[in-house]
């Protein structure tokens, strides 16, 4: 991997350097964790919390449901990370601020990422609480987060996004599902950028391109790990039928009240993931 030269990779670089100084285990996986998602972090072995406002340069998310917290530890015995809470571009923070954890990461050592959310069904045959395992996307944000110079300490000018989410984590996803008798579908994510929901207009175009599930975050995130040459497994917990899919008006604790009704389910495929990924190792 070529020095870090630039602002923002320099930027990374110390980032990354502050976190090396306060843990033992270096992380083999991270984990980015969505809206009422966050409760993995808090079951990690040997764990150290660190609060975003204290590392340099991180950006800090003010979105309820979201702590807004690293934590370093064991998961299944797995040396991880997990951000409890994400940024998001709605907040006002660039693309690249959003996606500044993923490069720190990558000046970790990370190779492997997880990233989770809370998403709205698109798909007729979804409903709330259902897990989906996301297998592409589709960037509805009017944003990339590689614009401007390329980044050359991290990856190519073009960089590759024929497997996003990589083939091989997703076949890992569904063994662990059967293995553990558990439920999910499989599909595509849309990225918009908020923060209003989606109108039933919108909702109809985005399933008529392709879309089973809409959200705000993750895109982005999944750019940059694909620009780093990571491996990327996503996980969208269906907490909501998008808007015009029901009588039912669109709010965040809905949101909250889902994820939190599968936490068990979904943390219990997420222990699995990272099981899974150490075998690889």
């Amino acid at each position: 991997m070529a020095h870090p030269t630039s602002d923002l990779a320099g930027r990374a670089q110390a980032s990354a350097d502050f976190l090396k100084a306060r843990i033992t285990d270096a992380p083999r996986i991270a984990m980015i964790l969505g809206s009422g998602l966050g409760a993995i972090g808090d079951q990690l072995d040997d764990a150290t919390a660190i609060d975003y406002a204290e590392i340099p340069n991180f950006p800090v998310s003010g979105v309820e449901g979201h702590k807004g917290r690293l934590v370093f530890g064991r998961l299944e015995g797995v040396p991880v990370v997990v951000m409890q809470g994400r940024s998001h571009f709605y907040e006002g923070w660039s693309m690249q601020e959003v996606t500044f954890p993923v490069r720190a990461f990558h000046l970790l050592g990370i190779d492997h990422l997880v990233v989770t959310n809370s998403a709205g069904g698109i798909n007729a045959d979804y409903k709330p609480g259902d897990l989906m395992i996301i297998n592409d996307h589709i960037n509805f944000t009017g944003q990339n987060p590689l614009h401007g110079p390329n980044e050359d300490a991290f990856g190519p000018r073009f960089p590759d996004m024929s497997d996003p989410y990589s083939a091989e984590l997703r076949q890992l996803l569904h063994q662990v599902a059967h293995s553990r008798d558990i439920a999910v579908k499989e599909g595509v994510y849309a990225g918009v950028a908020g923060p209003s929901y989606e109108t039933p207009a919108e909702v109809r175009m985005l399933r008529t391109l392709g879309g089973d599930a809409v959200g705000m975050s993750t895109v982005p995130e999944v750019i940059v790990a694909s620009h780093c040459g990571m491996k990327v497994a996503g996980i969208s917990c269906i907490t909501n039928y998008a808007a015009g899919l029901s009588d039912t008006k669109l709010h965040h604790d809905e949101v909250k009240e889902t994820a939190d009704r599968v936490r068990e389910t979904f943390t219990g495929l997420v222990r699995g993931l990272v099981q899974a990924i150490a075998h690889t190792l």
